[in-house]
């Protein structure tokens, strides 16, 4: 085949990728622990730099931005039973040295990103994982949480470490201390590392309890990019952050606590038995053994991270922007969390470089992002997108995220509904490395539908904030199966246990690589838009079943028929509009691969209203500017920095997706009214971007 046939780049490509190469990326970026913001985050900013600068981009920059920020102090935490005499117990808090020769200041210390300053001292009581229903639990047998230091564990009924502090903070409680259970993920569920995979008893899970379905970003500057000058909003009484101290602990410390509640409460329900069966769980209450929580820590205002940001310039609409994006920080030595993603998009990187040495071109830029303080709420790529917010709705294609690239075998992805078709094609010539079958093949056995988006990476801004379709792509392994956010996610962890040879690592680069080449080279963008007007129909069908479920009466006289109207609109108006790409590739081939000026023109057209579509979903005064006023509010009411009126996070736990949010929240707050009128928006908004998809 003659070169840049689109068919040769694609097996080019996939021939560069090198597991190797990755693996030893991979090393170098575990060998110094790098917190946002940080000596080892700065490090590894400039080398990631000099490496985009190496591979014959054709601009490269770091840009800085100044966001708030806390780090721990050394002495400033503590948590200790500190009556009666015989339970007091002080907590070590941080984790062993996880590497032979290393030095505790070589090892992030244990604490909770945005977390808030306090020193409190109350009994202790025990609430599960720390939900709405474990609560009311401890209501219905007379628990009294308020006043307490409130234990719960990860994971659960709610997976959202944010709203475990949040709910906690609710019930009255004025601190909460979060552990790791051995029975969600450590000896429980098998070896323990250095021997298995899972979660020694010192390790602890780090991570951030900034509510990111409440502000995404710089929790002080939200809808505007957070340079030196910003106009900031106070810290205090923020939407975003607690009100009370917390901690996360280790099971080693977690242990004692628990063992001295007994005798205190109540004995707790069987589903709240955590990883050791045969001693006695107590919920605790009033007179628990008093427990202090110190949490003292550095409070950064303005403190500096860097986006390392990289470009291929495309040859027939430069302006065109395909994002592509990984984050650089970690809480610790961030092997999968996100070290793995960062050494498979430099692979992604040399494998374009490599093409372009042939002469190759993509046709739109591509832009390749290493994004900072990912881990404390999506900071980085939030404040690059609000810096660029009106270039980005209009230009940019679409967002394609990796975050955890590897940690088992399982290909999972999360996105628009526009990315399906694309996806599959690009599955269906990427082989397994240990089935013997293709991955698109074992994807579709299991379902092959793209999960929602909720506000678990730097998606975030882009698909809710600027309308810019996104995706998400993994290779997943067992439930809860990795010491997550601990200094355990070391290179040796992944290299015995998380990919042995990097063979999925290898995977997801070309999987990656070729999603980029679909957007990149094909003449027209590989958006399929009858699979987004079925899709929605299915998310109409959600929010009707959890209006029902929320309240019979109420949610039967939801009136959603003209959202369903809508749908219907989108299906019958992407059949044509991609009726006309038949006539387009019918005519391509007459003319033996050579295209008119009209035809190129209609072309650029075409790509550019299914490039809009999603910017048409967001709520804005006039679907595009900003500033335009009408007198209307805009947005998600009470967390307006989110526009899309159909994708969004859940209010209530922001790791999870919610269709059609504003009507959800105006739903969970019982205002039926409210929910009528978003959902009538909602269609309008939906209505008017099928109509731009013809006119």
């Amino acid at each position: 085949m003659a070169p840049f046939n689109p068919e040769w780049a694609r097996s080019f490509v996939q021939s560069q990728i090198s597991a190797e190469r990755i693996r030893d990326n991979l090393k170098h970026i575990t060998s110094i622990d790098h917190v946002a913001g940080t000596k080892g985050d700065k490090f590894l900013a400039n080398w990631i730099e000099s490496f985009f600068k190496q591979a014959g981009m054709d601009k490269v920059a770091t840009l800085e931005y100044n966001v708030y920020l806390n780090y721990p102090i050394k002495e400033g935490r503590r948590v200790a039973v500190v009556d009666p005499p015989e339970f007091r117990y002080e907590a070590k808090l941080e984790e062993e040295l996880v590497l032979p020769g290393m030095t505790p200041e070589q090892q992030t210390l244990v604490f909770h990103g945005l977390s808030r300053s306090g020193n409190v001292t109350a009994p202790l009581v025990y609430a599960n994982y720390g939900s709405q229903e474990d609560f009311g639990i401890l209501r219905k047998r007379g628990i009294d949480v308020n006043g307490t230091i409130v234990l719960v564990r990860y994971y659960g009924t709610m997976s959202d470490r944010a709203m475990k502090v949040k709910f906690a903070e609710e019930n009255g409680a004025i601190g909460c201390l979060i552990y790791s259970d051995p029975k969600d993920d450590g000896f429980v569920r098998g070896d323990v590392y250095p021997d298995g995979r899972w979660r020694p008893e010192d390790g602890v899970s780090r991570g951030s309890v900034a509510q990111s379905a409440w502000i995404v970003g710089d929790v002080l500057t939200p809808g505007i990019g957070s340079v030196k000058d910003a106009k900031r909003i106070s810290k205090d009484n923020n939407p975003a952050l607690p009100n009370i101290p917390s901690m996360p602990l280790a099971w080693r410390d977690a242990k004692p606590l628990l063992q001295a509640l007994k005798g205190h409460g109540d004995q707790v329900p069987k589903e709240w038995i955590g990883g050791i069966p045969d001693v006695e769980w107590w919920t605790g209450d009033q007179t628990s053994p008093l427990v202090l929580l110190q949490n003292e820590q550095d409070e950064e205002e303005k403190q500096p991270i860097w986006n390392v940001m990289g470009v291929f310039e495309g040859v027939e609409a430069s302006a065109k922007k395909i994002f592509v994006g990984n984050h650089r920080d970690a809480w610790c030595f961030g092997s999968a969390d996100a070290g793995g993603g960062t050494a498979i998009m430099m692979e992604v990187i040399t494998a374009l470089d490599l093409l372009v040495q042939q002469g190759w071109r993509p046709l739109r830029s591509i832009y390749f992002a290493s994004w900072d303080a990912e881990e404390y709420n999506m900071i980085g790529s939030t404040e690059y997108v609000e810096d660029h917010i009106q270039d980005i709705r209009e230009n940019a294609i679409a967002y394609l995220n990796v975050d955890v690239g590897v940690v088992g075998d399982k290909f999972r992805a999360l996105g628009s509904p526009l990315f399906q078709h694309a996806l599959s094609r690009v599955l269906g010539r990427v082989a397994d490395p240990l089935k013997n079958r293709t991955v698109g093949d074992i994807w579709t056995e299991e379902g092959g539908k793209l999960g929602g988006l909720g506000a678990g990476s730097d998606y975030v801004a882009f698909q809710d904030l600027a309308g810019c379709s996104s995706i998400d792509i993994m290779f997943d392994g067992p439930e809860n199966g990795y010491p997550y956010h601990s200094c355990y996610e070391t290179f040796d962890w992944m290299e015995k246990f998380g990919d042995p040879g990097f063979i999925y690592h290898a995977t997801l680069a070309e999987i990656w690589v070729l999603l980029i080449l679909e957007l990149a080279q094909e003449p027209i963008y590989p958006f399929d838009l009858k699979d987004y007007g079925m899709a929605v129909k299915g998310y109409i069908s959600d929010l009707e079943q959890y209006a029902i479920g929320k309240d019979a009466a109420q949610g039967k006289k939801l009136n959603l028929q003209p959202l369903r109207d809508a749908a219907t609109t989108l299906e019958k108006n992407a059949q044509e509009f991609e009726g006309w790409e038949d006539w387009w590739w019918g005519q391509f081939r007459g003319r033996a691969g050579y295209e008119t000026n009209t035809m190129g023109m209609q072309r650029l057209s075409h790509n550019t209203r299914m490039s809009n579509f999603e910017t048409h979903l967001l709520d804005l005064p006039d679907g595009k500017d900003e500033e335009g006023k009408d007198g209307e509010q805009h947005g998600i009411p009470g967390r307006e920095q989110f526009k899309h009126v159909i994708f969004g996070p859940d209010a209530w736990s922001g790791y999870d997706e919610a269709y059609f949010p504003a009507v959800r929240d105006a739903i969970e707050l019982g205002n039926w009214t409210l929910a009528q009128q978003q959902a009538d928006k909602a269609a309008r908004i939906l209505s008017k971007a099928s109509d731009k998809l013809l006119h």
